[in-house]
């Protein structure tokens, strides 16, 4: 909200800056319309003025567009928001380390997490609520890279977002942050 506030006044200036530019540089042209030297300079400096401006506002239109994008993409989904943060040590859980292999800990998020593993190095972790049948006793029961409900039967496939590849359910799994803690630690959190 701040930065809104602060774009606001700063762009809020700059139109006062340009309005003031404008009525200068329409007043420098009315006084020295009898010469043609410094109507010529008048005209450079309006130029430079122009070009900047032409440079300014496709960098502060990018700069709006892409604000927005950088922001955390906001989930849309179902299952309730509970705080999560664990670490898993790759030694004793070693299947995370098998690419294409998944594991449940039932501890964590609404129904627990399910942690799957892409490639070395790469993990995704989703709560195994089915966002279709959102309860604690409809838990996804996870085999690898597919997740299936056991209540209403859609089924998730666990690369990249969790999307339902069958059944009733059209929302993905509610996903987690990972990131590696070092070479045999990786964080679940949100």
């Amino acid at each position: 909200m701040a930065i809104n506030w602060f774009l606001y006044k700063f762009l809020v200036k700059i139109k006062k800056m340009n309005q003031l530019i404008l009525i200068t540089s329409k007043y420098f042209i009315i006084l020295f319309n009898k010469c043609k030297y410094s109507l010529l300079l008048i005209n450079e400096q309006a130029s430079v003025i122009h070009f900047s401006l032409k440079i300014f506002y496709p960098v502060l239109f990018g700069f709006l567009i892409l604000m927005p994008l950088s922001c955390e993409k906001v989930q849309d989904t179902p299952v309730p928001n509970v705080p999560v943060d664990f670490v898993i040590n790759l030694n004793i859980v070693n299947e995370l380390t098998v690419s294409g292999n998944s594991v449940f800990f039932p501890r964590y998020g609404y129904s627990g997490v399910i942690v799957y593993c892409e490639l070395p190095g790469s993990y995704y972790a989703f709560d195994a609520t089915c966002t279709y049948e959102v309860s604690r006793s409809c838990v996804v029961k996870n085999e690898g890279v597919l997740a299936t409900c056991p209540c209403c039967g859609s089924q998730f496939v666990l690369l990249g977002s969790a999307y339902p590849s069958e059944g009733p359910a059209t929302m993905p799994l509610k996903q987690y942050h990972v990131s590696i803690v070092n070479n045999f630690e990786i964080r679940v959190y949100n």
